[in-house]
């Protein structure tokens, strides 16, 4: 339990605990901007360029036997499924590598609020909103690893009869199939080498949406927090005494300056997450779509393995697709809901000037701040019940059409 004397005496400590999953989940793949040393920077560089030949080892060669081979359409379909979602991460590694100035802007931030706050109420709405975003970040990779490396080991030990010359072999299947003249099935130890660097591609995948997630959620937890103890101490201006009010203009400076410099925040979430954002909700609009009618097909030959796993594939990806969602949809209001509060204290006991004075912030608060994908698309609980209505749209079609 941390208390009160904890955070007045080291703040730059809880900092580092509101982030501390972020890093653990973004160092081992070479994605967390804070590099503080040249060895730092070289090691990273190297996981970088690993991590990058995992992803085009494993989409390449199934990209050919979709193309190149001639599996049944319900075989295809299962590799398109696997082969997108590596695909999507790759793109989403990319992205993360490319806004490391926003999301170390963003670090420097949390990290400057909580030396900045020393109010201990203040500091325990922070605390309070960091315990919030650790959580839901845990809970997110545990739900996505999980189901993805379940997946993953279920298809291992599943075995596929294969034709080697004159021979017929039961073989081990791959996560992500592979064309077969490329990666010839008769060598164990080529097929063991490439077996384990999917292993390591499923987890830099993984890794990737998971700690794209988990900054979203820390750091909209964090603004969270910042625009509730914003409308506290507005709150309590305003209800202060006329005699009181002669340092108006500084007070309320302070303000906006603290309205300000928190839209910024959102501005630089909004810069990470918008191409992540788009990436992963026409990835999960698809593997919504195809696991449910891997469901519908596994459950005609009641296979539990496959049908636990995809189950359990299935939720992780509707809980992202709900938490890019949620995201948006509670910053939005909370953001409206600065004007809201402001509006509704006792600004009619004020003076006529410090009145007047108030409208800046409540004109900047009815400004619509919102997450997008792609900018195009806003983030919000209606945009899940989208994505749900749309993914089983094209079921209907595909069910139709096979």
């Amino acid at each position: 339990m941390i208390d009160e004397s904890t955070i007045q005496q080291n703040p730059i400590g809880l900092s580092d605990y509101s982030l501390q999953l972020n890093r653990w989940f973004l160092k081992p793949i070479g994605a967390w901007p804070v590099l503080t040393s040249r060895n730092e920077k070289i090691v990273s560089l190297t996981l970088n360029v690993i991590c990058y030949c995992s992803i085009l080892v494993t989409v390449v060669p199934c990209l050919l036997r979709i193309f190149l081979e001639d599996d049944d359409l319900l075989a295809k379909l299962k590799m398109t499924g696997a082969m997108s979602h590596c695909f999507a991460g790759g793109l989403n590694y990319t992205t993360l590598l490319l806004r490391r100035k926003e999301i170390h802007y963003c670090i420097k931030q949390i990290n400057s609020d909580w030396r900045t706050v020393k109010r201990p109420d203040a500091q325990q709405v922070m605390l309070k909103d960091a315990k919030f975003g650790r959580s839901v970040a845990a809970f997110c990779a545990i739900f996505m690893q999980g189901g993805v490396f379940c997946f993953s080991v279920a298809t291992v030990f599943t075995m596929e009869i294969v034709q080697v010359g004159n021979e017929t072999r039961a073989v081990h299947t791959f996560p992500c199939p592979a064309y077969r003249k490329l990666i010839p099935v008769d060598n164990n130890f080529l097929c063991e080498i490439f077996l384990a660097v999917q292993f390591l591609c499923v987890f830099v995948v993984n890794s990737t949406i998971v700690g794209a997630f988990s900054l979203a959620i820390v750091f909209a937890s964090h603004v969270y927090g910042q625009l509730d103890i914003l409308m506290v101490w507005v709150t309590e201006y305003v209800n202060k005494s006329e005699e009181m009010h002669k340092n108006r203009w500084n007070q309320i400076g302070v303000f906006v300056e603290n309205h300000v410099k928190i839209l910024s925040f959102i501005a630089h979430i909004e810069q990470v997450m918008s191409p992540i954002c788009l990436s992963e909700l026409c990835q999960c609009t698809l593997s919504m779509c195809t696991l449910c009618y891997y469901i519908i097909m596994e459950w005609e030959e009641h296979d539990v393995q496959n049908l636990t796993s995809y189950a359990m594939i299935l939720v992780s990806v509707t809980f992202n697709v709900f938490i890019m969602c949620y995201i948006g949809e509670v910053l939005m209001e909370q953001c409206n809901r600065v004007a809201d509060v402001v509006y509704m204290t006792n600004w009619y006991c004020m003076p006529y000037r410090s009145i007047l004075d108030l409208i800046l912030i409540i004109s900047r608060s009815n400004v619509v701040t919102k997450i997008t994908a792609g900018k195009v698309i806003y983030m919000s609980i209606y945009t899940f019940g989208d994505v749900l209505k749309t993914a089983f749209t094209y079921l209907n079609i595909l069910r139709q059409t096979t």
